[in-house]
């Protein structure tokens, strides 16, 4: 016979597990951090000892009691199953969710679009974008997926590796005029844009080094420093100046026209590449499958098509 009665139990105690604490749980749930409490403490009297270790600091202040961590990952496909047959009910009316997490500008100048195609293939899957700089915490249910620039080694998370990226030197077409001579003196010459987000691990170049692989001399002094890529691609989309960016933020850019690609000879592989993160059981999800699956193939078609 099935306890059908305990289901808010299970439900409280999945979700502050996944939170790894009990005010996580409680605004996913909709209720108080003290309610969700006392429905895992009616769940642990009813089997008889504890399932979650409480601390009163640290990030994740519940952590699963070892006989606990077998059977969560059967609680969890338990309700996913159950959402599944519930959606079935509804039939077509039922639509389903992805939670997409990304930096504000990764969103705005690769991934943004990509969404949108998605969308007009997959109109009965709603999409929801969580445009954050911070590492969402897609381990205990934030967000279903992540778009990250990156080493790859993200702990607790696997990631699909989605391609490899460089840096870039380009300009706006206002800083150019007709038969003139892109050398090294003509870049030693124009105010440069200095990326200065860090990039820990990457290899990015600075621009002196750059100025020495294209043959140019020493830079004019009144370079022009920003701590934000999003702002340091809208400086070069001005005119402001040249700017050494990741190119995979300014591909868009250069193929309608907007940014010119510069000395696009030298090449500067960075040691960072784009993937997908995930929990464990994301893509138990047929629709975060199908996002996952999706996105990889956009990329290669994308990635193939630039290569031509």
């Amino acid at each position: 016979m099935r306890s059908l009665n305990r289901l808010k139990w299970l439900h409280a105690f999945e979700a502050a597990a996944r939170h790894g604490s009990f005010t996580g749980a409680a605004e996913e749930l909709g209720v108080t951090p003290a309610a969700v409490g006392q429905l895992v403490r009616s769940l642990e009297d009813w089997v008889g000892h504890p399932l979650l270790n409480r601390t009163r600091s640290g990030k994740e202040r519940l952590a699963l009691v070892s006989e606990a961590q077998h059977a969560l990952q059967d609680i969890t496909e338990g309700l996913d199953k159950l959402e599944s047959g519930l959606n079935k009910l509804r039939g077509r009316r039922a639509r389903s969710v992805v939670v997409i997490t990304a930096s504000q500008v990764l969103v705005m100048n690769w991934l943004m679009s990509r969404l949108n195609r998605f969308s007009e293939h997959y109109d009965n899957i709603d999409l929801r974008l969580d445009v954050s700089d911070r590492l969402t915490d897609i381990i205990h249910g934030e967000a279903d997926i992540g778009i990250r620039c990156g080493p790859g080694d993200w702990p607790g998370l696997h990631a699909t590796k989605l391609m490899d990226e460089e840096a870039t030197i380009v300009c706006s077409p206002l800083m150019l005029t007709p038969g003139l001579s892109i050398d090294g003196n003509w870049l030693s010459a124009q105010k440069l844009i200095y990326d200065d987000t860090p990039h820990p691990g990457a290899n990015f170049p600075d621009w002196d080094k750059v100025l020495e692989k294209v043959g140019a001399g020493t830079a004019r002094q009144n370079g022009l420093h920003i701590n934000s890529t999003s702002a340091v691609i809208l400086a070069a989309l001005s005119g402001r100046g040249v700017a050494l960016v990741r190119k995979a933020l300014v591909q868009q850019a250069i193929d309608t026209g907007q940014l010119l690609a510069l000395f696009s000879e030298h090449k500067w592989p960075l040691n960072w590449s784009y993937y997908m993160v995930r929990s464990d059981h994301a893509l138990k999800r047929p629709e975060v499958s199908l996002f996952h699956d999706w996105i990889q193939k956009d990329v290669k078609e994308s990635c193939r098509s630039n290569a031509e």
